[in-house]
């Protein structure tokens, strides 16, 4: 299966093009303060969203109709194809039901190989800022073109780091207890609502680090490639290999990986918890 394999780079102007009309897609839904729907406590699905997937799987099809396809709102479109596509049309739906202008379009690609999947492409794009991140297989990692790589910052307290909270069942996610921790031992924490360009921003050096529970393929395929292709390094919160379908990401710039890591360690084993402090002091 492998010797029919295509230079993973041969993909990337594709799947920009793609990333970046999808993107151009949202940003007119966005202008355009659609109503939004709930589906379930506080799960936002809007039109933008399922539009902008659909516009996704019909390029892919023009373009690649052997490729199966896995998407955050259609689920999965099975050939038994040798490349599978991971989308997510729209990272961010939160903020963009408010407003607020953080969400991109997420896109990877896989190569079944023998043992397992890998992905070999990836695109990220930022339609606000228009930012569009991408990396291929052992190419490096890219921002409009221009190569980039992690940061260089190397001690956990000079960091400034990212996590991301569920849009529903918050109250059965550990992540409060990690944040106030990690608050206290890094330069700061921020909480953009995108974990594809939290990754993204880590791969630019923008962040030294990030983590999140309970992600989607969908959500980490093309960042943490990004990431990886920028220098950095990607894995579970026990420091074993990331898998896309593990669910926890912890992403660095590779020099504080370990030093985050022993904070997980710590604070999954419930040592070196801060008290509350009293808010009347």
């Amino acid at each position: 299966m492998s010797s029919t394999r295509q230079n993973p780079e041969s993909f990337v102007p594709a799947m920009s093009a793609i990333a970046r009309e999808a993107g151009a897609l949202l940003l007119n839904f966005f202008h355009q303060k659609l109503k939004i729907e709930y589906k379930g406590d506080a799960d936002l699905v809007t039109a933008a969203d399922r539009a902008s997937e659909a516009l996704v799987r019909e390029r892919i099809g023009q373009q690649f109709p052997a490729h199966d396809v896995l998407g955050e709102e259609q689920g999965l479109n099975d050939r038994g194809g040798e490349y599978r596509w991971y989308v997510d049309p729209l990272d961010g739906t939160t903020n963009f039901a408010h407003g607020y202008p953080v969400f991109a379009v997420s896109l990877a690609l896989e190569h079944r190989s023998e043992k397992a999947g890998k992905r070999i492409a990836g695109a990220v794009y930022d339609p606000s800022r228009d930012e569009l991140f991408t990396a291929a297989e052992g190419q490096g990692a890219q921002l409009n073109g221009q190569p980039i790589h992690v940061s260089k910052v190397a001690q956990l307290k000079e960091c400034l780091v990212a996590t991301g909270f569920p849009s529903h069942k918050r109250h059965k996610n550990p992540n409060i207890y990690f944040y106030q921790q990690i608050t206290l031992r890094t330069h700061g924490v921020r909480r953009a609502g995108s974990a594809a360009l939290d990754l993204c921003n880590v791969a630019c050096g923008r962040f030294d680090g990030f983590w999140e529970f309970n992600l989607n393929p969908w959500d980490t395929a093309a960042g943490v490639l990004i990431v990886e292709e920028a220098g950095g390094r990607a894995s579970r919160f026990d420091g074993s290999r990331f898998e896309i379908d593990s669910r926890e990401t912890l992403a660095s710039n590779g020099l504080v990986h370990d030093a985050l890591l022993d904070q997980f360690r710590q604070i999954f084993a419930g040592r070196g918890l801060d008290p509350l402090p009293d808010p009347r002091g």
